[in-house]
């Protein structure tokens, strides 16, 4: 009987499908901390995203202090409350909201806040252009975050991708201290999953059109 040798395109293949279906966003973390060395894998991998002109305008932000992540946690979430009582939210549900945020945020081992920068990008006179410029540097951030989240699932980590910081772009520059050049989009929440999640995609004809 012939033995049957495995083929590495097709276990390559098959990997390849396993991380891209397997990645979850995952809110509950172990108690355990990361090991610098593997954020500081995770980010390199982010940074080996396509960017507009190559420019490479992501930033990145990492907190793993629990005076850090507690910080952030309050500021954003002060800012929250009020908005959702400006909105005439039901006071308990408001509650409800800011300690499921609050726990998500600081039960993380390490959060990641991605930023864009504008300055090594190309400046125009007409607002048109200028906008699309800053599209294209928030869309390559947005492609560094989706290579985190992949690295993120390849190291048997856990992680969430969470808007927040775009409705408080200026209590999360002012909480980190970033530079005023850094305009967060996102804060992404990293730790050792402590919980399992299913999700099922839309099928390619709901979403796609052929021309």
């Amino acid at each position: 009987m012939t033995p049957h040798h495995p083929n590495p395109a097709e276990e390559n293949e098959e990997y390849f499908w396993r991380l891209l279906q397997g990645r979850r966003s995952i809110r509950r973390y172990q108690p355990r901390p990361i090991p610098r060395p593997l954020l500081e894998r995770i980010l390199t991998a982010a940074t080996w995203a396509p960017s507009a002109h190559n420019r490479q305008p992501w930033r990145f932000c990492v907190v793993d202090s629990d005076g850090g992540k507690l910080a952030l946690s309050g500021g954003m979430g002060a800012r929250w409350r009020q908005d959702l009582t400006a909105d005439s939210a039901d006071p308990e549900l408001i509650e409800r909201r800011m300690a499921v945020s609050h726990a998500r945020i600081t039960g993380a081992a390490a959060l990641v806040v991605a930023a864009v920068s504008l300055e090594e990008m190309d400046v125009y006179p007409d607002p048109q252009r200028a906008e699309a410029e800053w599209l294209m540097a928030v869309q390559s951030t947005a492609l560094a975050c989706q290579n985190l989240l992949l690295a993120a699932h390849h190291y048997g980590l856990g992680a969430c991708w969470m808007c927040a910081p775009l409705f408080v772009p200026d209590t999360v520059q002012g909480i980190l201290n970033l530079p005023e050049t850094w305009h967060p989009q996102a804060l992404i929440t990293l730790g050792y999953p402590a919980e399992t999640k299913e999700k099922e995609r839309l099928s390619l004809g709901e979403r796609v059109v052929w021309r």
